[in-house]
C-alpha cells in the first residue's frame, strides 16, 4: 500500500476521535448550568442548585458533581434532596452545534432524601411543582411541564419522619426508582424498590399522574405493593411500646383517585404478637384487609380485617383517625362459633394464656369486642363464650386445694368444659372479668369475677356448686355450701356454693377453696352440729382438727 494511502486512512480514523476529544475544549458545559437550574427550579417550584458541569460525549450527558433541591421553608431550611452526582441526558447534536439544550433523561446516583409529614397530614413534598415560596407566590392551575424519557435514581437513601418527631424514623436504603416517559401533565409508569431494616425488601410498580397542581399528595396512582420479610418495629411502622410485632410479607393493590386511597391486600405473618404481653403465634397466619383512607380528613374506614387461620376468620371492622400521625381507632371484633382447634395459632398472639402444658381441644369460641384508643393506649371491652371444649394436659381436680379430697373431684389430665363465658374489660392497667359463668361436669357451676394485673398476676373469686360429689363426699360439700350461704365472711357472690380463689398466673394458677374462712365464720353452727358430721365427712381433717 502506498504511503499516501496509509496516511489518508489513518487520518480518516483519527479525525473523528480527535474531534470528539476536542469537543469539551470548545463547549463549556457550565454555560448551561443557569439554564438547567432555572428550568428545574421553575418546574419544581423549589430552588435547585448544581455543582460544576462537565460534558460526557461518550454517555451523551452533562454531568453535575452536586445536586440540591430546597425543602419547603415551612419544614426546613436545608435541602430535602441532595446527590453527589447527576447525569443529564441530552441530545448532543443540537447541544454542540446550536447550543440548544434538549433534555431526554436524568440519572441520580446515591441521593439522600428526607421526607417529612406534618401533624396536619401535609408532606414537605406536597408543594412540589407549585409551592408558595420565593419562586412562586400563587398556586397555578397548570404545571410547567418538563417531559423526559427517563428519570432514574440509583442506590439512594430515604428517611421518612413525622412531626412531632418520633423515636424511630422510617429508613429505606438502596433505593432504586425508575420513571418512564415522565411528565407533570400525563400519567406515567414507574417502579420503586428499596431495602428495609432487618433484611426487609419493598417493591412498588404501577402508574402515577398527572401530578396534582394544587398538592402533589393528591395525585392519582394505581400501584401494586410487595414487601418481603417486614419487621414493622425495626422499620419504624409500629412503636415497640405498642406490643405488636411480626415478620411479615405483604401483597396489596393501592389506588388513589386523588381524594381517597383504597388498599386491598393480604399479609402473611410469622411470629405474630398483637397484644402487649402476648406470645408469638406458633404458626403463620394470613391477614386480609380492605381499607379506604380519606386524604382530606386524614381518616379512614377498615371495611374488613380478617385474621385467617385454618378454615376460619375473625373479622375486625371500624374507623380510624390519624391524630399527630398516631392512629386513633374505634373498631369492632366479631367471632361467631369459631373452631377452637383452628384458633390455637392466634390465641398466644392476643395474650390468651393457659396453664403450662395445657391446650384447649374441640369446641367453639364466640366473641364480640370493641377496641378504642391508640396502639399504645387502648380499651378493649366485650364478652366471649366458649362451648363444648376440653382442657387437656392439666389435672384440675388435683389442683383445687381444700376441696378435691372432700368432694371426690377427679378430672384426670382432661377437664370437659360445657360452657365458659364472661364480660371483659382490658386496659394498660390490666384486665377485669365480670359475670363469669362456667359449667364443668366434674365440678359444677361456677360464677364470680376477677382481675389480671399488667404483670399477669391473677386475683379471681368464684362460687362453685360442686355437683359431682357422691356419698359422704356429697354430705361434706353440702355442708360447706350451707355454711357459705349463711356465713358472715365477705363473699364474692350471693350465689350458694363453695368460695374458690384463683391466684398465681395463668401459666401457674393457684386454686384454693376457702374452707378455713367458712369455718371461722360459722364456728357456732359447727358446734351445734357436733362432731358426728365432721367425722363422717372428714371435714375435721381438712381444717386440721382431730376428733
Amino acid at each position: 500500500m502506498k504511503k499516501s494511502v496509509k496516511i489518508v486512512l489513518a487520518a480518516a480514523i483519527a479525525l473523528p476521535i480527535i474531534v470528539v476529544a476536542a469537543i469539551p475544549l470548545f463547549v463549556n458545559a457550565n454555560t448551561f448550568r443557569p439554564t438547567i437550574e432555572s428550568r428545574l427550579s421553575t418546574a419544581l417550584s423549589r430552588k435547585v442548585t448544581l455543582g460544576d458541569l462537565s460534558l460526557s460525549f461518550k454517555n451523551g450527558s452533562l454531568v453535575a458533581n452536586d445536586l440540591a433541591i430546597a425543602d419547603d421553608p415551612k419544614f426546613d431550611q436545608t435541602p430535602f434532596f441532595t446527590a453527589k452526582r447527576l447525569n443529564i441526558g441530552v441530545q448532543m447534536k443540537p447541544l454542540i452545534f446550536h447550543h440548544q439544550l434538549l433534555i431526554r433523561s436524568f440519572e441520580v446516583d446515591a441521593p439522600q432524601i428526607h421526607l417529612v409529614r406534618a401533624e396536619d397530614g401535609t408532606w414537605n413534598f406536597s408543594t412540589l411543582s407549585h409551592g408558595t415560596n420565593s419562586l412562586n407566590t400563587t398556586r397555578p392551575t397548570a404545571l410547567p411541564d418538563l417531559p423526559v424519557d427517563w428519570i432514574i435514581i440509583k442506590d439512594g437513601n430515604a428517611r421518612i419522619e413525622t412531626l412531632p418527631s418520633q423515636k424511630n424514623p422510617q429508613v429505606y436504603d438502596h433505593l432504586d426508582i425508575q420513571l418512564q416517559h415522565f411528565s407533570f401533565t400525563q400519567a406515567f409508569p414507574f417502579t420503586v424498590s428499596a431495602s428495609l431494616p432487618s433484611d426487609g425488601k419493598v417493591e412498588v410498580s404501577g402508574t402515577i399522574g398527572p401530578i396534582n397542581p394544587q398538592d402533589a399528595t393528591f395525585t392519582n396512582f394505581d400501584t401494586q405493593v410487595k414487601i418481603h420479610h417486614l419487621d414493622p418495629v425495626a422499620a419504624g411502622y409500629v412503636d415497640a411500646a405498642a406490643g405488636i410485632s411480626m415478620i411479615a410479607s405483604l401483597d396489596a393493590q393501592v389506588v388513589s383517585d386523588g381524594m381517597n386511597v383504597t388498599s386491598d391486600g393480604k399479609v402473611h405473618a410469622e411470629q405474630l404478637v398483637l397484644l402487649k404481653g402476648g406470645r408469638a403465634a406458633p404458626y403463620p397466619l394470613d391477614i386480609s384487609y380492605q381499607v379506604v383512607h380519606s386524604l382530606n380528613s386524614n381518616s379512614g374506614r377498615v371495611s374488613d380485617l380478617a385474621f385467617q387461620t385454618g378454615a376460619i376468620a375473625i373479622h375486625i371492622k371500624g374507623n380510624y383517625q390519624l391524630a399527630a400521625n398516631v392512629p386513633v381507632f374505634d373498631l369492632k371484633l366479631l367471632a361467631q362459633s369459631v373452631s377452637i382447634n383452628d384458633l390455637q395459632a392466634l390465641m398466644p398472639a392476643v395474650g390468651v394464656k393457659l396453664p403450662n402444658g395445657a391446650t384447649l381441644k374441640g369446641g367453639t369460641l364466640s366473641a364480640n369486642f370493641t377496641i378504642k384508643g391508640s396502639p399504645k393506649d387502648n380499651v378493649i371491652v366485650g364478652s366471649y363464650e366458649i362451648k363444648d371444649t376440653k382442657l387437656v394436659g392439666y389435672d384440675l381436680g388435683s389442683k383445687i386445694a381444700g376441696i378435691a379430697a372432700l368432694g371426690g373431684i377427679k378430672t384426670g389430665d382432661t377437664t370437659a368444659i360445657d360452657i365458659s363465658r364472661a364480660d371483659v374489660r382490658i386496659t394498660k392497667s390490666g384486665s377485669e372479668s365480670t359475670n363469669i359463668y362456667s359449667v364443668l361436669p366434674a365440678l359444677g357451676e361456677s360464677t364470680g369475677s376477677g382481675t389480671v394485673s399488667p404483670s399477669g398476676a391473677l386475683d379471681f373469686h368464684l362460687i362453685s356448686k360442686v355437683t359431682s360429689a357422691k356419698g359422704l363426699n356429697k354430705i361434706g360439700v353440702n355442708l360447706l355450701t350451707k355454711l357459705n350461704s349463711t356465713s358472715d365472711v365477705a363473699k364474692p357472690s350471693t350465689a350458694t356454693g363453695i368460695p374458690i380463689s384463683i391466684t398465681g398466673t395463668a401459666e401457674n394458677p393457684v386454686i384454693t377453696a376457702d374452707v378455713n374462712g367458712l369455718v371461722k365464720g360459722n364456728a357456732a353452727t359447727l358446734r351445734s352440729k357436733g362432731t358426728e358430721i365432721l367425722n363422717k365427712t372428714g371435714f375435721s381433717k381438712l381444717v386440721g382438727k382431730k376428733k
